[in-house]
């Protein structure tokens, strides 16, 4: 993978387990952390991680061509060092990494593609340049990527639907892997009122911060809140990082929200589960665009893991993941994103009733547990009447096959 590191991505990781637990040899070649998963190589719950050092992309599309080709190096480079295997398990974005999953099919791997995302509808609602060359580009590498991959993972039903729509994949080589949280290790803590900051409310937002993902809808929004339903009873935590941080902090303070809204930046698991419970609504601003309305938010599985009621704008998978765990507001309309939570907060009772609507979904349909049997069933689709890789070629068949 090449967008995050390991374990901090937790999809990731799961699947990771999940398989190490299935008698899999787990091997991981990712970028290092800043703050966090810095060291080179490690082995971490029997799983080993090789990490490889990145510089995130700026200046726009030429700055993703020099992270992209980096990390394309870097991982052929690792990949050799690893060895054959059995499956080589490719998450994007970028849809680039057939590339090195082609040379080791070539050395008997099967190639198993786990789609994080609509990389051409990630282009067009990032970069509001259209469909130019480069949107082009993308459509083209996807369909490489889609063509090379004998297996794909599709993280909801909407991306299942591309693959077999305009990847041209069977409908029986798309298997569906819904992301859902750890509730072994990620579960509801204690409020802790003094994070309120004096407050009677508390307003929570995690996730990254990009372009596509609505943060500024969100404190347009909570401006909204203050001036045209005079409210100041809450206090509102922003918790996350990514390219758009900075002028989001700078929006908060141009729209005079600086002493009622907390830039937290990424914490530990702990410091964010002390937020999320003590959170009276939670919010996923995410507006509707060609990748949101089809993709599934993974802070809304984590709110709701929490209990916590959820204010978001209407989008496709939003409602299939949250139901009536959310409400929802029409798309991009920020005053009635700011009316909802003006609601919620005036309801308890109905915060209470979400609350236990979203813990009730997350560990019954949306539990990870069903995604760890899509996941074991895809790998078995994978490596139907193929042996197991050895040190010398796809051959004998050692004790723990390899990923």
């Amino acid at each position: 993978m090449e967008n995050l590191s390991v374990p901090f991505d937790r999809r990731v990781w799961q699947e990771c387990t999940t398989l190490r637990d299935a008698g899999w040899e787990v091997h991981v070649i990712c970028p290092r952390g800043t703050k966090r998963d810095t060291e080179p190589e490690a082995v971490i719950d029997g799983v080993r991680v090789h990490r490889y050092p990145l510089r995130a992309a700026t200046g726009g599309p030429a700055g993703y061509l020099r992270e992209y080709g980096a990390a394309l190096w870097h991982t052929a480079r690792l990949a050799r060092r690893v060895g054959p295997v059995d499956v080589v398990h490719a998450c994007n974005p970028p849809d680039l990494l057939f590339l090195p999953a082609l040379w080791l099919k070539r050395r008997g791997a099967r190639f198993v593609f786990d789609q994080h995302d609509l990389v051409p509808e990630l282009y067009l609602s990032r970069f509001d340049r259209g469909q130019d060359l480069l949107h082009r580009a993308v459509c083209a590498l996807e369909r490489l990527t889609y063509r090379a991959a004998d297996i794909v993972l599709a993280t909801n039903e909407s991306y299942r639907d591309v693959a077999v729509r305009r990847g041209g994949r069977r409908p029986e080589d798309v298997f569906v892997v819904r992301s859902a949280p750890d509730t072994g290790r990620f579960h509801p803590v204690p409020p802790e009122p003094e994070l309120k900051r004096g407050k009677p409310h508390l307003l929570c937002y995690l996730g990254v911060m990009g372009p596509q993902d609505g943060v500024d809808y969100a404190l347009r929004a909570l401006a909204k809140l203050r001036d045209d339903f005079g409210r100041t009873d809450w206090h509102a935590v922003f918790v996350g990082a990514g390219d758009t941080f900075e002028a989001m902090v700078e929006l908060s303070g141009r729209l005079g929200l600086s002493e009622q809204v907390q830039f937290t930046g990424r914490v530990p698991d702990a410091d964010l589960a002390r937020y999320l419970c003590t959170a009276d609504v939670c919010l996923s601003p995410d507006p509707h665009n060609p990748l949101n309305d089809l993709s599934t938010m993974n802070k809304v599985l984590e709110y709701m893991v929490m209990g916590r009621p959820i204010v978001s704008f209407d989008l496709r998978e939003a409602r299939v993941s949250a139901g009536d765990a959310a409400v929802y507001a029409p798309a991009n309309d920020e005053a009635e994103f700011a009316g909802l939570i003006a609601r919620l907060l005036d309801d308890p009772e109905q915060r209470a009733r979400m609350g236990k609507i979203g813990q009730e979904r997350i560990s019954g349909q949306l539990s990870w547990r069903n995604s760890q049997a899509s996941l074991l069933a895809a790998y078995a689709a994978a490596c139907r009447d193929r042996a197991p890789a050895s040190e010398g070629g796809p051959v004998r068949a050692p004790r723990r096959r390899r990923r």
